[in-house]
């Protein structure tokens, strides 16, 4: 008689915006391996979920990895689970997306396998009761979260011997507790120790379902895994030990387990996901106390009844612990509010489809977070969110005849922070200004080529940069998990440890010592001597037949001076540029002031030829990593011929041009590196005033044209 069932899950998942040399190294280190060994073991089963992102690949690359997975769901041996489409964290979508995505993806899987999934993956084990309603009217019938979950709802370890049921506004879902123990030995602890804990479970608890749920990575893409589990030969050894073991230990999928076997009972269990990201969705500050915590008290004997008590933080707290992620996530919900507008507004149903994809798209996770993974400090996974993002939008516009002619301005709180916002749009841009944070341009949109300019990242501090600082550390004779491994992917990371005062966005006004260098600016080591970064502007929005401004104005001071500032922001209708203008007025005749505008650019990789400075010539200065120190420069140019885009900056009178990279060092699964994120470029300049005690600029912003084709044009600017 079988004393115990083990549900194996596995998650495969490569983001939005992936490297293709990635998916397909995962693909040969991890999915056809896994595959390949899986496939004689006929007394096995599994449930299997593959990300719509990552089916999508490998239906494009490798269809038949899709042929022989479907031989496997014919056969019965295994189970494919569904979920939302493209891989978003459920919590963060309105209800209408949440239910879209998972019928999406249900369709598709469909199509492709035959049967439509009454299982889902739930992204990251995010969860909150009020999923529940939206899961099962997707038609979900059960998913699998954490131990850690069921524990936080005083659930004991010796009760979770198998599924239980959940409820909200009287929908039904089942809901497995993942083991962490085995998310832990499974492969990085020797084969028996996972057996010999599964018979520990079905002594004390005869016919318990054990269930393991974990990334499917970590089966040979995972540092040191490839060799540890295939070439070593872990899973082998580890199906032998389940076919071993089979008279008193049953492989069996999730959907077995729910017909062969009765609930434990029920369960409501509190916002949580892993115990992990718990843990990196704290504040800095607390995360060290609770990491502090952890380890003081990792070796007292009442620490294991303790633990389950010690909460950390939930995923939404990343919105506020990271302000790209708020403004990424910001930006989805205004499209799909405008998505769901479109339904009534007469939009083909075709193209709509087509929009609602990229949305979908958009709501790709990954980018949204940071924890062991990468997440939101890697730029191609952010500009990859964006890139559908914009598309949508884009589209949208014109399904609404939105063309060449139309040029608008509109003012609300895009991003959820109680102020308001102005939105310039027309054909070729669309600029994301808030008044109420320094007049700062903090989203840049270039639609021809659906890229933000402005998909920043504010350097900050970590609490694993702790590590960093202390240098790496050898682990045992064991392969580690990408939790504990202290790996440096590169030397010299303590050295380039560095933050930002204010975050990475342009239009960011600066008043210096007049001994500021580029240096100093560059190490973060001048201080901000005025009060205008930060502090809310007073805003007009003004509207001309073919063009658009938002005039901000405010009264502040340098080194204790009242000094006013004006400046605008224009847009014209089928241009390709933004007219900036600033004025400052109160000016001291007696004391020169050095004012510098901070403007970031990013998505404009380092260490390439192909990406560079050029001067009003076309000269090359160097490539987009280096940093300049240009005199009396009236024009520079940023290329990026692979991205297709010309950044050129022609400015009315001469200036000072600093110019430098912005990188930060932070963890993926790989180990600590340090990562590219713009270019900030900061004209500058002594301030002389007039005889009145003012002070102005005008600099042109083009986005598109080649740097030969840029001039000042008066008649495109609105005076202020």
């Amino acid at each position: 008689m079988t004393a115990a069932h083990l549900c194996l899950v596995l998650h495969n998942h490569q983001p939005i915006g992936n490297f293709d040399n990635v998916f397909e190294q995962a693909y040969q280190d991890s999915y056809l391996p896994f595959l390949e060994v899986f496939e004689p073991y006929e007394k096995l089963r599994i449930s299997l979920h593959t990300s719509g992102p990552l089916m999508h690949w490998l239906a494009e690359r490798h269809p038949e990895y899709i042929d022989r997975v479907r031989m496997l769901v014919d056969a019965g041996r295994i189970e494919i689970i569904g979920g939302p489409h493209y891989e978003p964290i459920m919590t963060m979508l309105p209800a209408e997306d949440q239910i879209g995505q998972i019928q999406a993806y249900s369709t598709w899987l469909h199509r492709q396998f035959g049967s439509t999934p009454t299982g889902m993956w739930m992204p990251e084990r995010v969860w909150e009761t009020s999923l529940t309603r939206n899961v099962v009217d997707a038609g979900i019938e059960y998913t699998v979260l954490d131990d850690y979950h069921f524990r936080g709802a005083g659930i004991s370890d010796d009760q979770l011997t198998g599924y239980f049921l959940t409820e909200d506004d009287g929908r039904m879902l089942k809901i497995f507790p993942g083991s962490e123990r085995l998310r832990y030995t499974i492969p990085f602890r020797p084969v028996e120790e996972t057996i010999q804990y599964c018979r520990e479970v079905s002594q004390a608890s005869p016919g318990a379902v054990l269930t393991f749920g974990d990334d499917g990575e970590k089966f040979g893409t995972w540092p040191d895994t490839q060799t540890h589990v295939y070439r070593d030969g872990w899973l082998k050894r580890f199906f032998n030990a389940l076919s071993d073991n089979a008279d008193w230990l049953s492989t069996c999928t999730l959907g077995e387990a729910v017909a062969q076997t009765p609930a434990q009972g029920k369960a409501y269990l509190p916002d949580c996901s892993y115990r992990e990201m718990t843990q990196w969705s704290l504040p800095v500050e607390a995360q060290e106390t609770l990491d502090d915590l952890s380890h003081s008290m990792h070796d007292d004997p009442r620490w294991e009844s303790l633990q389950t008590y010690i909460q950390g933080g939930y995923w939404r707290n990343f919105k506020t612990k990271y302000e790209e992620t708020n403004e990424m996530y910001a930006r989805m919900m205004d499209i799909s509010r405008r998505v769901r507008e479109a339904k009534s507004d007469g939009v083909d149903a075709g193209e709509l489809a087509v929009i609602r994809d990229h949305l979908y798209r958009g709501q790709c996770n990954c980018p949204y977070w940071h924890g062991a993974f990468g997440g939101v400090y890697l730029p191609h996974l952010r500009n990859a969110v964006y890139q559908h993002l914009i598309e949508a939008d884009t589209r949208l516009d014109r399904a609404l005849g939105k063309d060449a002619g139309t040029v608008e301005a509109t003012a609300q709180d895009y991003d959820f922070d109680g102020l308001q916002e102005v939105r310039l749009s027309n054909n070729k841009l669309c600029a994301w200004i808030a008044p109420g944070k320094g007049g700062r341009l903090y989203e840049l949109d270039v639609r021809d080529i659906s890229h933000n300019l402005l998909a920043t990242l504010q350097r900050r501090p970590e609490s694993y940069h702790r590590k960093v600082l202390a240098g790496p550390s050898s682990g045992d004779e064991n392969v580690a998990s990408i939790h504990d491994r202290v790996v440096f992917k590169q030397e010299g990371l303590d050295q380039q440890l560095q933050y930002d005062q204010f975050a990475r966005k342009s239009l960011m006004d600066h008043f210096y010592d007049t001994e500021a260098t580029l240096d100093s600016v560059h190490r973060g080591e001048s201080m901000e001597r005025g009060d205008f970064v930060e502090m809310p502007f007073e805003t007009k929005i003004r509207r001309g037949s073919d063009r658009v401004q938002v005039q901000m104005r405010r009264e502040g001071n340098a080194w204790g001076i009242p000094i006013t500032m004006t400046k605008a922001v224009t847009m014209v209708a089928d241009s390709d540029r933004l007219s900036i203008a600033y004025l400052l007025e109160n000016l001291p005749q007696d004391q020169p002031l050095h004012f510098a505008i901070e403007m970031n650019f990013a998505g404009l990789p380092s260490g390439a030829d192909d990406r560079y400075f050029s001067d009003l010539d076309g000269n090359q200065l160097g490539q987009l990593g280096q940093q300049l120190d240009l005199h009396g420069a009236t024009y520079l140019g940023l290329s990026d011929r692979w991205l297709g885009v010309d950044i050129s900056l022609g400015i009315d009178r001469p200036s000072g041009i600093w110019a430098f990279p912005v990188e930060t060092v932070s963890q993926s699964e790989g180990g600590f590196e340090a990562v590219h994120q713009s270019v900030c470029v900061q004209p500058h300049w002594i301030v002389t005033p007039d005889a009145n005690g003012r002070w102005a600029v005008q600099i042109e912003m083009a986005t598109t044209c080649e740097p030969s084709t840029l001039a000042i044009n008066d008649q495109q600017t609105i005076e202020i």
